[in-house]
């Protein structure tokens, strides 16, 4: 019963995680759903800042604490090992669900781009920043990042095996091509209202300092292999050159 209810957890977890990123797609894109980036009554610039900032914190706080080792160690103490990463997986979507559902709009221009081929351009570009992100997972591997893989492996009796170190496609010429996707989605709009420009800049900042925290760990795995992947390929430009390791 305990390894039925894992993978039911775990397939829970997912279905959630799927469905708040779909959201966070059309939240982004303006795209018809109950609440958008840009929708909903306008309030006070200073106290819609205030609550954005404290949202953006949230999920900045909660989805890289979380995923530092000394706090796994200390988490799967309280939560299963074979659940954490899908409990990981569900309260980072509830912080983004919280996220899109409490965002309040500062509609102020800062460009707009009429109807026309450099708009259809940048919808055209911030889509492909939302395939880069869904595609890098899968090259990683997809359903051990969102913990379907580790509930599977417990209820069929299997040891969940180390994940390796390989770099494909993407990866072979930019160490995060999954965080050049959201920057990418982000800041590829014709119309960038003063509230959308705030969330493009603060979860940019973030990812930088995430690569940081994630390198840190990355390095700690995987030693000098991890090392010279750096020397090699460009942190998150591609157009960056490296020397030969």
């Amino acid at each position: 019963m305990g390894k039925v209810l894992s993978v039911l957890y775990g397939v829970v977890c997912y279905g959630i995680f799927f469905a708040a990123f779909l959201y966070a797609v059309a939240f982004v894109e303006g795209l018809p759903v109950p609440k958008t980036i840009d929708s909903g009554p306008v309030g006070a610039f200073l106290p819609s800042l205030i609550v954005d900032a404290l949202l953006l914190g949230v999920f900045a706080v909660q989805h890289s604490v979380m995923a530092r080792p000394a706090f796994k160690a200390a988490w799967t103490k309280i939560v299963p090992k074979v659940i954490e990463r899908s409990t990981y997986v569900l309260l980072s979507s509830l912080a983004l669900a919280l996220l899109c559902w409490q965002w309040r709009p500062i509609p102020s221009a800062i460009w707009t781009v009429g109807p026309g081929p450099v708009a259809t351009v940048l919808v055209m570009l911030s889509y492909v920043g939302w395939l880069t992100v869904l595609t890098s997972t899968f090259l990683i591997n997809h359903f051990d990042l969102f913990g379907l893989r580790q509930v599977w492996a417990y209820a069929s009796g299997k040891e969940t095996p180390p994940q390796g170190f390989h770099t494909p496609l993407f990866y072979r010429v930019v160490r995060h091509p999954l965080y050049l996707g959201f920057i990418i989605a982000f800041w590829a709009t014709p119309t960038m209202s003063l509230g959308h420009l705030i969330f493009a800049i603060a979860t940019t900042l973030y990812i930088l300092i995430a690569i940081q925290l994630e390198e840190h760990d990355l390095v700690a795995v995987f030693g000098d292999t991890y090392r010279g992947y750096q020397k090699r390929v460009s942190m998150i430009l591609p157009w960056m050159p490296r020397t030969k390791a």
